[in-house]
């Protein structure tokens, strides 16, 4: 199965969306190597801004380029883009509600060997607090350029996160819509609900766990927010339980926006939230660390054993 980071996927649809559209500008800050936008760069260097390692105030200047009438694409590691520039982004464009899309890279603990202090888990909640802020967390390439072209005509901020890691392909998922969840597969004893990199993970519980006869809806949230509350209720409904699956501390993530959203649609059933509880990540390989914090297919199908064991 061909593998490619969300980044690289990234960066080949902001230039061509470039080409489309001479409104879009690209900020970046210092970082356009890893983040991808550098392509755009190359392109259109006269809508291009190297902004230096100054996050709040690359922040405050897409705010004013949004105002006279632009479409701006703002980048950097997830770590600084929504950590060390979250007062510039709430005042500055979410107040105002300017047409800012942050596409933040190296987010989770597929970030790998940079470590705690650039694993960053709680992006998504730091986000999707925020009011008129929508977010975005693309499962494959195939979804990330789809969501490139959604966000750059959805009015107001948008937020995106992208992996370092490498992560499959999925060419026969259905199409990515904004706002709506996917449906990959459908089962009737456990719903699991994922967004980013744990979708795929979540199809390799799916297929083990098939084997001993429990069969898994797999919902993939691309769009946490605003959160797909029709498909997530049905699958809650039909399958009777659900886990929720982020590469993301579990406070704040995809598994307190579901939980909310089953209990204000009157679709309570029982529900585990898994992902990362409390703590920080660590270093090393991006495969090794989703294995040790039970995020990878097998992770997942035991802790889904586990839940189907307390429930039943």
């Amino acid at each position: 199965m061909k593998t490619e980071a969300t980044r690289a996927a990234y960066g080949r649809a902001l230039e061509a969306l470039g080409h489309s559209r001479t409104d879009v500008v690209v900020l970046d800050a210092d970082l356009s190597g890893s983040t991808k936008t550098a392509a755009f760069g190359k392109s259109f260097p006269d809508r291009f801004f190297n902004m230096g390692v100054a996050e709040c105030n690359m922040m405050g200047f897409a705010a004013g380029l949004a105002l006279s009438g632009k479409t701006v694409f703002a980048s950097s590691f997830a770590i600084f883009a929504a950590g060390k520039a979250w007062e510039q982004i709430r005042q500055s464009i979410c107040v105002p509600n300017l047409n800012v899309k942050i596409v933040a890279s190296h987010a989770g603990i597929t970030v790998g060997e940079d470590g705690a202090s650039h694993q960053m888990l709680e992006d998504i909640a730091l986000m999707r607090v925020l009011p008129r802020m929508k977010v975005v967390v693309p499962a494959d390439s195939k979804q990330t350029e789809a969501a490139v072209e959604a966000i750059a005509t959805t009015e107001g901020p948008c937020y995106m996160r992208t992996s370092r890691a490498a992560t499959p392909v999925m060419d026969d998922a259905p199409d990515f819509v904004f706002g709506k969840a996917v449906v990959h597969r459908k089962g009737s004893d456990l719903a699991l609900v994922a967004c980013g990199v744990e979708v795929y993970q979540c199809l390799l519980a799916a297929d083990e766990l098939s084997q001993e006869g429990v069969e898994c809806t797999i919902v993939d949230c691309a769009t946490v927010d605003p959160l797909d509350a029709e498909t997530v209720c049905e699958a809650a409904r039909t399958c009777g339980r659900v886990m929720t699956v982020e590469e993301h501390q579990i406070v704040g993530g995809l598994g307190e926006a579901v939980a909310g959203t089953l209990l204000e649609n009157g679709a309570l059933v029982p529900m585990r939230r898994h992902g990362m509880t409390g703590q920080f990540g660590q270093t090393g390989p991006a495969a090794a660390l989703l294995d040790h914090y039970h995020l990878d297919g097998p992770g997942i199908a035991e802790k889904a054993r586990r839940f189907l064991g307390e429930t039943r």
